[in-house]
């Protein structure tokens, strides 16, 4: 089955007006799921948890103007079986990607090649409950500040630990990082151009030294599905907000 594709020429808009783009990884394997089925792939309300993912990046209320999907290359046939299977008719540019998540973000970066300017959100794609609104904040940030990123402050105490001990933190100086992470493109291409660090957790950290990135007000139901009880957790929230 040939996936609908947006067509890879940027569209013309207002100099103003600089295209949304978005940028959907998931590469999960699911073994901290305990199962064979990578985590993207599993259900959620009957449906893929990346569909809806992608569904949420598609509303026309956000104006996204092309959507990257980055997959392992081995997963790529099971996704295509999976729109078939259940009628995804969402355009969207389907791209292998790398052994890590950083190079799965470079790879998503190349397929967008055709636009020299605009503003791109790179997300989870096990997110699949991140709201229009949050997804809005990170757009809107980064417009202003060049780099923005979702982030929610710890519910719990929070105690940094060392060879001496631990030590209570003040959580109200401290954030969970999450996704959408919206960044000007030709500042993520320039980060992205610089070797890869074992010290980048997300595309937050591989900005740092480039820009300070504006931190916005994330959701806690924006969940990265990771484990079973995630999954449950999903499930009784999409059911809520139905």
């Amino acid at each position: 089955m040939k996936i609908p594709t947006l067509p890879r020429q940027a569209p013309e808009l207002p100099r103003s007006q600089a295209p949304r783009l978005a940028i959907l990884v998931a590469g999960g394997s699911g073994t901290r799921m305990g199962t064979d089925q990578p985590k993207q792939f599993l259900l959620l309300h009957q449906e893929p948890v990346l569909l809806h993912t992608l569904r949420r990046f598609a509303e026309p209320a956000l104006g996204v103007a092309n959507i990257v999907l980055v997959l392992p290359a081995h997963q790529l046939d099971t996704w295509r079986a999976l729109c078939k299977q259940y009628g995804v008719d969402i355009p969207h540019q389907l791209v292998t990607g790398g052994a890590t998540r950083w190079a799965s973000v470079k790879a998503g970066l190349a397929a967008l090649s055709d636009y020299p300017e605009g503003l791109v959100a790179v997300h989870d794609g096990v997110r699949p409950l991140v709201s229009r609104q949050v997804v809005e904040r990170t757009y809107a940030a980064a417009a202003t500040h060049a780099a923005a990123a979702a982030a929610v402050m710890p519910k719990d105490s929070v105690r940094l630990v060392s060879q001496h001990g631990s030590a209570a933190q003040n959580r109200n100086r401290l954030r969970l990082m999450q996704t959408p992470q919206t960044f000007e493109i030709d500042l993520l291409r320039r980060a992205y151009a610089m070797p890869e660090l074992a010290t980048f957790t997300d595309d937050a950290t591989v900005v740092d030294d480039l820009c300070r990135v504006q931190l916005v007000e994330g959701d806690y139901r924006n969940l990265k599905i990771t484990t079973p009880e995630d999954l449950v957790v999903a499930e009784a929230l999409m059911a809520t907000a139905l």
